[in-house]
């Protein structure tokens, strides 16, 4: 390979920004709705065990989150 087929090469090649350059939101930004029905539940709930009573609204709650790229 000479010095010009390693320049042309080079150059042809499609240079890929790393995906920790794409910014994700803010967990405080993203699934408000369902944190919001979360937290309705857990606080205002009259069961004994308001995490099991609420754990519907909590597992929605932590799919959203999985959807934006975060594990709760």
């Amino acid at each position: 390979m000479d010095a010009k087929t390693a320049v042309a090469s080079s150059a042809t090649t499609p240079t890929v920004a790393p995906s920790s350059t794409v910014t994700k939101p803010k967990p405080c930004c993203v699934c408000k709705e369902e944190k919001s029905k979360r937290d309705e539940c857990m606080l205002f709930s009259t069961a004994k065990d308001p995490a099991l009573d609420c754990v519907s609204l909590v597992d929605s709650y932590k799919k959203c989150m999985a959807g934006f790229g975060y594990t709760v």
